[in-house]
């Protein structure tokens, strides 16, 4: 038969119906259907009687098997012209580049697969995939996008397709397995638990992109964050250099007058010697001069001249007393230290205008506070408000909860803070003593207590109407120009500061730095005992004023 002969074939009559591919070795069978030698060969070894697999006649004895020449021959020309019609579309097509799947058919170069086969167990370019779109008996064959390692979707154990997925063990099952070693197990199409694990899938899509909006949310409020760090930063460090700019130059002009005015008494100091030294250069003149007059006198042969002269030449030409004359070093005592004091005023008022404007910033953290009354020592007496407290003269018969404090008169704020700045003022006007401050959720309220940073306690204190001391480890002693009357207590979680302010004076009183806080704070009380009366006044949570 001629090659052109050949093209007026179609493809489906060149395929073994076996195994579904070109003829290799075809053979005739006695009703006339061909075969792959090899496939009906195996069909044969497995099946008895002898039959045709595709018209079912049946054999009695087992034809034998002669190789087609006519047939085979027209079939390598089909594949010659297939191979031709493969390589022109070839340069069409996509070369399989590294992870990518190569089609399992193509000899030589290998095309990029567009589809695999579950049946088959390949995987196909575009030209060795369109027999499986066109062909009746292909057509049936599960396609799924190209994948690598086709063998493993296979059950390993019964060698059939996994196409079943086990719920119980949570596995892929062949058919064979469920009725075998998942007999009694949960089992389901692939399709129908894919479309339930795809569902979840989605749902956990949207929750990763929902968490992935959230941390970008977060970036960006982060970002604005650093943005208003560095605006403040900026702002404060211009302030602060334009105050220190202010400071330098009064320091300067505090120095260039304190040497003025030791230059000046220098200057008159010099102005009065030299007014003496010519003063008395004058006189040595005419004493020198009333010298030579004598010494020429002296040496005169004239008795008369001598005689009549020596009169008015023995008296000193008028000079004046210069026993008790003397140039005295100006006293430079107290010079230097009147100069810094002037300094200090100066220096004193900027810093009391650099507290106003820390004070007013503080005050933007006021938080609204509350007694806890459950937390009071049973001698305390609070307000019916929760904004203040005093001691009383009887102890009073209260449950010994673990939060109250038992033997100190101490009392804790019903709000705790974790996190950021706050803010509160107290009245502390007309007592002698009192503590105030913050402690942290684990301090001790039984018994005898010390108060310091160690034993979780930040607070500073007054005893006796003039000590004041913050209980650091060790206390320090706090020298204060005026009285509190009221104290402004300022924290910041973050940077571990507390700060303590007298509220009226605008002026900083103490400040704890670099804390590490790690629990809940409770801003702490304590008004002390009534000391006889001379401390019965209460401590009093006041409403900020905010400074103007």
């Amino acid at each position: 038969m001629s090659a052109a002969a050949s093209c007026l074939l179609t493809e489906d009559q060149f395929l073994c119906s076996i195994c579904l591919d070109v003829f290799t070795d075809p053979v005739a069978i006695p009703c006339g259907h061909n075969f792959c030698k090899t496939c009906i060969t195996k069909h044969w070894d497995k099946n008895v009687p002898y039959q045709c697999p595709n018209c079912n006649k049946v054999f009695y004895t087992r034809p034998e098997l002669q190789v087609n020449t006519v047939i085979s021959e027209v079939v390598a020309q089909f594949r010659q012209s297939a191979q031709q019609k493969a390589s022109s579309s070839s340069s069409e097509q996509q070369v399989s580049e590294p992870g990518e799947v190569p089609c399992d058919v193509c000899t030589g170069t290998k095309l990029k697969a567009l589809k695999s086969c579950l049946v088959c167990l390949e995987s196909y370019c575009e030209t060795h995939l369109e027999p499986h779109l066109t062909r009746s008996g292909l057509k049936r064959h599960q396609l799924i996008d190209p994948v690598e390692n086709l063998e493993g979707r296979m059950c390993p154990k019964h060698d059939k397709l996994l196409e079943l997925f086990c719920r119980t063990d949570q596995t892929c099952v062949c058919m064979l397995c469920t009725v075998l070693d998942h007999k009694t197990h949960d089992v389901v199409p692939l399709e129908e638990e894919y479309e339930g694990k795809k569902a979840e899938l989605g749902k956990t899509e949207a929750e990763i992109q929902q968490m992935i909006q959230k941390r970008r949310l977060k970036i960006e409020e982060i970002k604005h964050s650093v943005e208003l760090s560095k605006e403040d930063a900026d702002r404060e460090t211009a302030d602060g250099v334009q105050v220190f700019t202010a400071l330098k130059e009064s320091v300067e002009r505090s120095q260039a007058k304190f040497i003025d005015t030791i230059k000046e008494k220098q200057r008159k100091t010099e102005k009065q010697a030299e007014g003496f030294i010519k003063e008395l250069e004058q006189e040595i003149s005419e004493l020198k001069k009333r010298s030579t007059e004598v010494e020429q006198l002296s040496q005169s042969e004239d008795h008369l001249h001598l005689l009549q002269s020596c009169t008015s030449l023995n008296a000193a030409p008028p000079t004046k007393d210069w026993t008790e004359v003397s140039v005295r070093p100006p006293s430079y005592e107290g010079t230097v230290v009147r100069a810094v004091n002037q300094l200090e005023e100066t220096l004193s008022k900027q810093m009391k205008k650099l507290f106003e404007a820390e004070l007013k910033r503080v005050q933007q953290s006021a938080v609204d506070l509350t007694l806890d009354p459950d937390t009071a020592q049973p001698d305390l007496i609070l307000s019916s408000d929760g904004k203040q407290v005093n001691c009383g003269n009887v102890k009073k018969n209260l449950p010994d909860n673990p939060e109250r404090f038992d033997y100190c008169v101490n009392v804790l704020a019903k709000q705790s803070f974790s996190s950021g700045r706050f803010y509160y003022e107290v009245q502390v006007k007309g007592k002698t003593k009192w503590d105030l401050g913050v402690a942290r959720e684990s301090i001790n309220r039984k018994g005898k207590i010390t108060a310091n940073p160690q034993d979780g306690y930040w607070m500073i204190c007054l005893r006796n109407e003039k000590k004041y001391k913050a209980c650091a480890g060790p206390p320090v002693r706090l020298s204060l120009k005026s009285r509190p009357e009221k104290v402004g207590v300022f924290v910041d979680y973050e940077e571990g500061l507390v700060s303590f302010y007298d509220v009226d004076a605008a002026a900083l009183i103490y400040s704890f730095t670099g804390c590490c806080f790690t629990e809940k704070l409770y801003p702490y009380f304590s008004p002390c005992l009534k000391d006889a009366g001379k401390n019965s006044a209460p401590l009093i949570i006041s409403p900020v004023n905010h400074t103007e």
